[in-house]
């Protein structure tokens, strides 16, 4: 065929197979592919990465308390941080991590440099991000670069009992979520050093994925719903009071300096943990990602969390017949791939999905969150018109002369070549909605 031999094409086919598996094993999450649409590539500055641990003293611990003593300790949260480091700082380096079985680990590969010297110019808005149930600091790794090199300093929390090394009572998780975010919050605020230097904690984001983004929703303004507290998955003694509606204790960690919240199939709604009356509360500027067919959140409870929030401005971007893992994860290791015992199934199944590649929803991810966080965060009123969407990307037109100028009737998605929108939808409600 076309002059070459079968043994020839046989070679070529093995060549292109290692070279294939080559930069697989490398475990890569920064890729960009051709067709990612406009604000997914990273940006100019070059980025910087060290790893600190924060300590909250005297907290409730959940998993050494009964319904007859309230234990307490020092919670310590490791964190990654991203930032954008000084010119010239070389780029490229590895991340070692344990996944959703421990007992197998990855080496990551990314553009971060480890603890090289930060840039001088700034200061820079912060970013807080947090895992889902169980995760780690490292799930949405390639968020945190990406962002970075668009100068935010970024924070990725590894929430204690709820990592893929540590995956302990539910209860711990469900009352520290939030609780965590804004320490983390308050301890780069204080934060000293270079780093701390170009930190603008004043003007603060918060990402979360699954029970990250169930937190995520609490910090900024959502309460639970009142009864919650006595659920059999709540921990003991009703300390679960303190993330719902109209306590005084929610309403202190309603916080001005987060500026908006990008929930990402934020779990909670499925099994009642919000009434309308808590939803309401929501009052930071926040985006949705969910993918269509999720069955861990439940597609149709997000979508009312998004019906709901009345009290904000705020968007659903939709991944059509796409699951849990839609927007969020770093691609499946390849150490993911192979069965595992003590889970009863292969890893993979917890980053990947069905339907979608996960670097093309990583770059979809990247390009929404840059928008919307330029427009809350920066002030960068350009961004508005990648938000400004036809609900169904099915329904735009693309529509350009050779020269690539677009006609008065183009309708197609800003930022998105020609016939790369499809399977997407991106809806907006008001304040007031």
């Amino acid at each position: 065929m076309f002059g070459i031999s079968h043994s020839h094409f046989r070679k070529l086919a093995v060549s292109l197979t290692l070279a294939a598996t080559s930069l697989s094993a490398q475990d890569r999450i920064d890729l960009i592919r051709p067709d990612a649409p406009d604000l997914a590539p990273y940006g100019a500055q070059p980025v910087g990465v060290t790893t600190r641990t924060f300590t909250h003293p005297d907290q409730i611990d959940v998993l050494n308390s009964t319904e007859d003593t309230l234990a307490r300790y020092d919670r310590t949260l490791t964190v990654e941080i991203w930032y954008p480091a000084a010119q010239g700082s070389a780029q490229g380096g590895t991340y070692e991590t344990v996944l959703r079985d421990p007992a197998l680990s990855a080496t990551l590969t990314g553009r971060a440099s480890r603890d090289a010297t930060p840039t001088k110019d700034g200061p820079f808005p912060l970013v807080v991000i947090s895992h889902g149930y169980p995760g780690n600091r490292l799930l949405l790794s390639h968020l945190g670069e990406n962002l970075a090199s668009k100068g935010y300093v970024v924070a990725s929390i590894d929430h204690t009992d709820s990592t893929y090394a540590d995956q302990a009572a539910f209860g711990s998780t469900l009352l520290n979520r939030p609780i965590d975010q804004k320490f983390v919050l308050n301890s780069m605020a204080a934060l000293e050093g270079p780093i701390g230097a170009i930190t603008n904690a004043e003007t603060t984001a918060v990402i979360g994925y699954s029970m990250g983004g169930y937190g995520a929703l609490i910090f900024g303004g959502a309460g639970l719903a009142s009864g919650v507290e006595a659920s059999p998955f709540a921990p003991p003694q009703g300390t679960l009071a303190h993330n719902v509606s109209g306590t005084d204790t929610h309403q202190a960690l309603v916080d001005d300096r987060v500026k908006a919240i990008i929930s990402i199939g934020p779990w909670g709604k499925n099994y009642g943990l919000w009434d309308e009356t808590g939803l309401a509360g929501l009052r930071k500027p926040t985006l949705l990602m969910a993918g269509e067919v999720d069955d861990v959140s439940v597609y149709a409870a997000i979508r009312d969390i998004f019906e709901q929030t009345t009290g904000t401005d705020r968007h659903l971007l939709t991944f059509e017949n796409a699951n849990h893992n839609a927007a969020a994860t770093i691609p499946a290791p390849m150490a993911s791939w192979q069965p595992s015992e003590t889970l009863g199934f292969p890893p993979f199944d917890h980053y990947a999905d069905a339907v979608w590649d996960t670097t093309r929803m990583n770059n979809i991810t990247q390009h929404f969150t840059t928008a919307f966080l330029d427009l809350h965060l920066k002030d960068d009123s350009h961004k508005a018109a990648y938000l400004d969407l036809v609900p169904s990307a099915k329904d735009g037109v693309f529509s350009a002369e050779e020269d690539g100028t677009f006609k008065p009737d183009h309708s197609y998605w800003t930022g998105f070549p020609a016939r790369t929108a499809v399977g997407l939808r991106f809806e907006t409600l008001r304040k007031g909605q």
